[in-house]
């Protein structure tokens, strides 16, 4: 397939672009067959798949991508990040520390408003709504614990203002204005567009957390409009908003509308009239909408991109063009507490579960290639997966990669034409272990390993197929069975809540640039762990192998998070908390997302942080009513790449 595909690009490296784009403006194609390819596209049609329909509408609540995808586009945070990842100023426009990073001032912006759901003005942005803001995600009443790792791990008093909200009642909690919260938290509003937050210890890297959700803010008028009991419910009618759109139009399961802010503060920016995102079951369905010139880009499936690929008479088959690498680090997360329909423990699995020989069997036997040609059939081991963190989302002081580093302390070497993690000697071993001690134990085999996805979606039902005929051929049907399950609308609460999985297939990207918010979500006995607390539920895990495993990992972490004026030594230490959990298979990381597609849409104009929630914000576009060439886009990487 290599050759192939260097085939079908080679005359793109020295192809020259004879076209100007432009964000907005210009004739929209699917009112206008009069606009031509220098022209951008007003109104923009994309898509999401019904696994990532949004839930809620209040940024504060919500730690969930497929929230924040739609949201940052609704909210205005501190900063943003550009096409290369870099920070930029958002309504901080300009911002420091003078003491290592203990201490950071962010200069606000004076012109910022609040606005309703059709654009009328509601209140002056000001640094208040950033206290306001960060009491809500400490108030555990309020806000539970999302959004909390982070500031509880940075900023000084956030994790005893968060345990002082525990000890009170849920109407005292709620009652709480932020008096006795900037007594204990270091964060204060010098006057209406002075910023500081005080950090428990020096952290270089805490500019990057104004990218995330925790640190976004909300107007005190608002709340008192809603009343506290409804802010968590609040819809896309009753939210006010901040950012660069409203959304106008919501209707679950179908579509949301996206419409330009008239009282946006940044004026030199390129936005587009409006933004509407279809709800599709799958891409093959998404294939049919762009082939109608419903939508303006589509990821392909397996299908749609070997037909277009194989037949150069196509008529995209010389607009073919390979997304770059989403943020997502994807992983097998196991559930160590699983339960049955009738909400009793199965006992079978959590028993197999928590043996360590037969996650390794696991770990050393899947061969997932046929999986990652779900996403690439071009160039599949671009998907590959050898590490829990991120490529790319830092480096050490010589530019070596963290994830690098990670791979080099797990001893993984490149192996042409296989998957570099898989040994079937070392898995058929650690299967043979697995099996003599679970049996003693009273497990009985095959092992039942239930996978859910959504119901009525043909593509997810055509990657589970593949995925059970991987078990089968590299783990045996002796030794596991996978069965595909299905929910009705939202896994979370259909199957995550009940715990009802044997494992899921999710992925993380960071929130801000450090190592810490990615392993910081599978520590034991900790609240703030996303995955330990809402898929593993190691913390209700009874093995007291496993238990202690989990308790070295976190012992590992915590002593890495401790460093903080040696980035290097920091790291350093977090490989080694990271190969730990690796090598005891506590995770097992299955694939980057890396697709191809057809787009009128210039990805190289798109933020692409490996932190944050800002990748999908619909701002600098640089859009064409034609489709892009391969060549065009060859030539554009090209460049961007210089």
């Amino acid at each position: 397939m290599k050759g192939k595909v260097s085939k079908l690009l080679a005359l793109a490296l020295a192809a020259v672009m004879t076209f100007s784009l432009a964000a907005c403006g210009g004739s929209d194609s699917k009112e206008s067959g009069s606009a031509s390819s220098k022209d951008g596209i007003k109104d923009l049609y994309t898509w999401e798949t019904s696994t990532r329909e949004m839930e809620g509408f209040f940024i504060l609540n919500t730690e969930k991508a497929a929230d924040l995808n739609v949201l940052n586009n609704a909210y205005s945070g501190l900063l943003s990040t550009d096409s290369k990842g870099q920070l930029i100023p958002e309504i901080a426009e300009t911002w420091e520390t003078k003491d290592g990073g203990k201490t950071w001032t962010f200069n606000l912006r004076k012109d910022v408003k609040w606005v309703d759901v059709n654009g009328n003005e509601k209140a002056d942005c000001t640094a208040q709504d950033w206290v306001t803001g960060l009491e809500w995600v400490l108030n555990y009443h309020k806000n539970g614990t999302n959004n909390t790792s982070m500031p509880v791990d940075m900023i000084a008093g956030a994790k005893e203002y968060l345990e002082y909200t525990k000890g009170l009642s849920e109407e005292e909690g709620k009652a709480l204005g932020t008096d006795k919260f900037l007594e204990m938290v270091g964060i204060e509003a010098k006057d209406d567009y002075t910023l500081v937050y005080t950090c428990i210890t020096e952290k270089p890297y805490f500019d990057t957390v104004c990218t995330s959700a925790c640190l976004y803010p909300v107007s005190q008028a608002l709340i008192d409009e809603l009343g506290v009991d409804n802010m968590i419910g609040m819809s896309n009618e009753t939210m006010w908003y901040n950012g660069a759109y409203t959304i106008t139009s919501y209707v679950n399961g179908n579509e949301k509308v996206l419409t330009k802010n008239p009282l946006y503060w940044d004026k030199d920016c390129s936005l587009f009239e409006t933004v509407t995102i279809k709800i599709i079951d799958d891409t093959t369905v998404g294939y049919q909408l762009y082939e109608n010139g419903e939508i303006d880009h589509i990821d392909l499936s397996e299908a749609n991109l070997r037909d277009i690929y194989e037949n150069e008479d196509h008529q995209f088959h010389d607009q073919l063009v390979e997304k770059r690498a989403r943020k997502y680090s994807y992983q097998i997360h196991f559930n160590f507490d699983k339960r049955l329909e009738d909400g009793t423990a199965d006992e079978n699995w959590n028993k197999a579960v928590a043996n360590e020989n037969f996650r390794l069997a696991w770990y050393y036997g899947l061969d997932l290639v046929n999986y990652w040609a779900r996403t690439n059939y071009i160039n599949p081991e671009k998907c590959e997966n050898l590490a829990y963190t991120m490529k790319g989302l830092l480096y050490f002081s010589d530019g070596t990669d963290y994830v690098d580093k990670v791979v080099e302390g797990l001893g993984i070497e490149t192996k042409e034409g296989a998957a570099d993690r898989v040994d079937a000697t070392k898995a058929a071993d650690y299967k043979k272990a697995a099996m003599e001690e679970l049996s003693a134990a009273g497990v009985t085999f095959p092992v039942q390993v239930d996978y859910y996805i959504v119901a009525g979606s043909q593509g997810s039902l055509d990657s589970a197929t593949v995925l059970k005929q991987i078990f089968s051929d590299c783990l045996g049907d002796d030794f596991v069975q996978l069965n595909i399950k299905t929910y009705v609308d939202s896994k979370s609460k259909e199957v995550i809540s009940p715990r009802l999985q044997s494992f899921d297939t999710n992925g993380w990207g960071a929130d801000y640039g450090d190592v810490q918010n990615f392993l910081g979500q599978e520590t034991y006995g900790e609240d703030t762990a996303y995955y330990s607390k809402n898929y593993s539920n190691c913390n209700d895990a009874t093995d007291p192998e496993l238990i202690a495993v989990y308790e070295e990992f976190t012992r590992l972490v915590n002593e890495a998070n401790a460093i903080t004026t040696d980035l290097d030594a920091r790291y350093a230490a977090y490989a080694e908390a990271e190969v730990y959990m690796l090598q005891h298979a506590l995770t097992i990381p299955l694939n980057y997302e890396v697709s191809w597609q057809l787009t009128k849409v210039n990805d190289y104009t798109k933020s692409n942080a490996m932190f944050g929630i800002n990748n999908y914000m619909y701002k600098n576009w640089e859009t064409s009513v034609d489709a892009y060439t391969t060549d065009q886009y060859a030539s554009i990487e090209e460049e961007f790449n210089k």
